[in-house]
């Protein structure tokens, strides 16, 4: 039976006769892995073991004997910029390709699934995880996450869209309660989930530890079968994150197949017994074990011959990811890009020297080889170069000799580039940041060798983002490297003297100062649970709302040459209830250097019925330009770009009317913006007898069979006067027919409910 590479092929049908032999103990093994990264073997039914493992920035396989969390000792594998850092690049080819690396790294190494990508937002820069998430966008993160998929995929190798759903905190995520309402779900929480299952069919997904409104994710059936299998179609497996299992009937029950790690036949025992005391039905077994052993026959049936992989080519591409995941903030005077042959230079900061390229905890990869900044520049040809490293690297005090020796350096160089950046330790898997500062010591070193060179360059490494606005102005160019993985020693090196253009764009917002994020007082909850106040509002979209300053906004990215945006064209190609926009615009590269430019289209819907983000991303685009080249760039628009979450009605609706559609550099660099008109369809909320008397009065159908019957009355003539009407209308209708001389009853009400919500559906 072939295999499709980017799907798998699942064997249905020997699937289900190979389940059919199995017996009942056996198949509720299956539900259980053998060990910390492997599920269980059924050796008399020729059932093999496949290994699932870290990710998701580059292959994390721990060797056989290691520690028993499973977090040390991994084989050498190539570590490409983590995900903060390839959300900045925008770039969905690059992702796929990145993707398609990892699954022949994985498959040299005999490994079924790679853990990842993780697709949750950003709504807090405090996030001890955000350097393994993409945006505070659901778009960006969707359609990024995607490429990764199909890129690993079609290498024959699953991969784990984790961390399902809205873990958006380290602090208690095991417990804690995340209190969010539907339509936030459905238009920030779960866009980027459903996208790549929709359209990149990922082998697996992974549940998180955190409770959705007062339900844990593993035992929440709503989420892992109504919404994942039934409403969005996902055919996969549902893993367990390691250790988010409490109750393994009831995460059964919901749709969770796997459990990992073993639990040592803890939960198999629970399981059997759950069935003998018939709390579980054995269809619940035989569904979850049916999708291990197609999980288990998509990894090991007629997949691309596993011929290793060229290290060196990998490596190339994670330099070439680094180069563009770095987004440069801040230019002034040009002073960017360095002239080695005619520069005297100073290079500052430990990480010069000892990069930070990844972050703590699951994901660590160990690299197969890694460059550091320091090296790379050394080899670049400068008039001069000193370094000094001017702090320690998890110093809470500034050392003054240190400090001293790096002012020196700096005031005999003609520029000053400093690599500054976030510890080890202000950032993992496990506990939140406390704040957006950088280290003390190195904001003094700083502010010391500005004091001395007013050419100052400063490299941010970090996989989220750090406030600027207190010591920005020290600086002349500012350059955010993330965490670039094993060659962004070398990548940064090559932006910084000019040998490559920087393309990145932000993923997230840098707010001027943590008091004015969305998460404000709501982060990271109390008692429990955190309550999602801000509703749709996080990153741009909350800084738009409130008209708030930020030091650099969502998309925003500068570059050593220029772009001009033209010739904006939009057509309306299908309209109703289920439209499609195709719009068209020209980039020029205006400059004298060959460069890539991220057309970004934002929609706005400046009148509606619920209340709507200031605009959204809904489209974007990278391309590449010559001198003076110019390139068509289309995007189209479908129905879900003009939609919103309609809680009542529980499906998404395009309400008709005007929307703006806006062409821009960033958030807030709009070039070009186009008003389109679409029917939409008509929109009323569904009734019931305690619906307001407004809203029926309101509606299309229920409107004229009440007043109607309310023509003989005296409340027809209260109705009709518009002082009185205010008063009236908030009534729940069921309430008026208790009313004096009222000719009206419950049940004509919720006779008339319905014919009018039929009508509507």
């Amino acid at each position: 039976m072939a295999a499709t590479p980017e799907t798998g092929a699942d064997g249905a049908g020997d699937v289900a006769g190979l389940l059919r032999s199995l017996t009942l103990e056996q198949k509720v093994a299956l539900l259980d892995g053998t060990d910390f990264w492997r599920t269980e073997a059924i050796s008399d039914a020729d059932v093999p073991s496949i290994m699932l493992t870290d990710g998701p920035h580059g292959l994390r396989k721990q060797r056989t004997g290691g520690d028993h969390l499973g977090l040390a000792d991994s084989v050498p594998a190539t570590c490409f910029p983590t995900a903060a850092g390839l959300a900045a690049t925008w770039n969905e080819e690059l992702l796929h390709e990145v993707g398609a690396a990892l699954g022949a790294e994985c498959r040299a190494e005999d490994v079924a699934v790679l853990l990842g990508p993780g697709v949750n937002m950003k709504r807090s820069p405090l996030c001890g995880r955000n350097f393994e998430y993409f945006a505070e966008d659901p778009l960006l993160a969707g359609r990024l996450a995607a490429a990764l998929v199909r890129g690993v995929q079609s290498r024959g190798v699953g991969t784990s869209v984790k961390h399902f759903a809205v873990n958006n905190q380290e602090t208690d995520r095991l417990t804690v309660s995340a209190e969010v309402d539907e339509r936030t779900l459905r238009e920030i929480y779960l866009p980027a989930f459903e996208h790549v299952v929709r359209e990149a069919r990922p082998w697996t997904v992974m549940c998180s530890y955190n409770r959705i409104n007062g339900v844990h994710a593993a035992e929440n059936r709503w989420l892992l079968t109504e919404l994942l299998r039934e409403e969005w179609g996902f055919d996969g497996l549902v893993v367990s994150d390691w250790g988010a299992v409490g109750d393994r009937a009831a995460s059964l029950r919901a749709g969770l197949d796997l459990e990992m790690p073993s639990s040592g036949g803890a939960g198999s025992a629970v399981v059997l017994a759950a069935l003998r005391a018939g709390e579980l039905d054995e269809r619940d077994v035989d569904a979850a074990a049916e999708r291990v052993l197609r999980l288990v026959r998509r990894a090991t049936t007629e997949l691309p011959a596993a011929d290793g992989f060229d290290a060196a080519e990998h490596r190339a591409l994670a330099e070439r990811a680094a180069v563009e995941s770095a987004v440069l903030l801040k230019n002034d005077d040009d002073v960017l890009p360095l002239d080695p042959p005619r520069t005297r230079v100073a290079v500052l900061g430990e990480f010069a020297r000892t990069p930070r390229y990844q972050g703590a905890g699951s994901s660590q990869v160990v690299p197969t080889q890694l460059d550091d900044a320091l090296g790379a520049l050394r080899g670049a040809g400068f008039a001069a170069l000193e370094f000094a490293p001017g702090y320690e690297v998890e110093a809470e005090a500034a050392d003054p000799e240190l400090i001293a020796e790096a002012v020196e350096r700096a005031a005999a160089a003609e520029v000053a580039v400093l690599f500054l950046g976030l510890p080890p330790s202000a950032e993992s898997e496990g506990y939140d940041r406390e704040h957006l500062s950088l280290p003390e010591p190195q904001l003094r070193l700083l502010r010391e060798v500005a004091a001395v060179n007013e050419r100052v360059v400063v490299v941010l490494a970090g996989g989220s983002v750090v406030t600027v606005a207190e010591w920005e102005r020290h600086a002349q160019a500012v350059l955010h490297g993330w965490l670039p993985g094993q060659a962004g020693g070398r990548a940064l090196a090559a932006l910084l003297t000019g040998a490559a253009n920087p393309s990145g764009r932000l993923a997230e917002t840098i707010p001027v100062r943590l008091a004015h994020g969305p998460a404000t007082g709501a982060f990271p909850g109390e008692h429990g649970s955190v309550r999602y106040g801000e509703a749709l509002l996080i990153g741009y979209r909350w800084y738009d709302a409130h008209e708030l300053p930020v030091s650099h906004e969502f998309g925003a990215g500068l570059s050593y040459t220029t772009f001009e945006q033209s010739d904006l064209a939009v057509e309306v190609v299908e309209d109703g209830p289920d439209p499609r926009v195709v719009v068209s615009l020209t980039v020029t590269n205006t400059g004298a250097r060959a460069g890539q430019e991220v057309v970004q289209l934002y929609v706005a819907d400046p009148r509606c019925s619920v209340s709507r983000p200031e605009q959204e991303l809904k489209a974007f685009a990278k391309v590449a330009l010559e001198p003076g080249a110019e390139t068509r760039v289309v995007l189209e628009l479908d129905r879900r770009a003009f939609a919103f979450w309609h809680t009542p009605l529980g499906r998404w609706v395009v309400e008709g009317g005007e929307f703006e559609l806006r062409a821009a550099a960033s958030s807030r660099d709009v070039r070009l913006t186009s008003t389109i008109r679409l029917a939409g369809e008509p929109v009323t909320d569904p009734l019931t007898p305690r619906s307001e008397l407004g809203a029926w009065l309101d509606h299309p159908v229920a409107g004229e069979l009440l007043r109607e019957a309310l023509a003989a009355s005296p409340m027809a003539e209260l109705a009709a006067d518009p002082q009185h009407a205010m008063m009236l209308r908030p009534f729940p209708a069921d309430r008026i027919t208790r009313f004096p001389g009222v000719p009206l009853t419950v049940e004509q009400l919720e006779r008339w409910a319905e014919t009018a919500n039929t009508a509507q559906r």
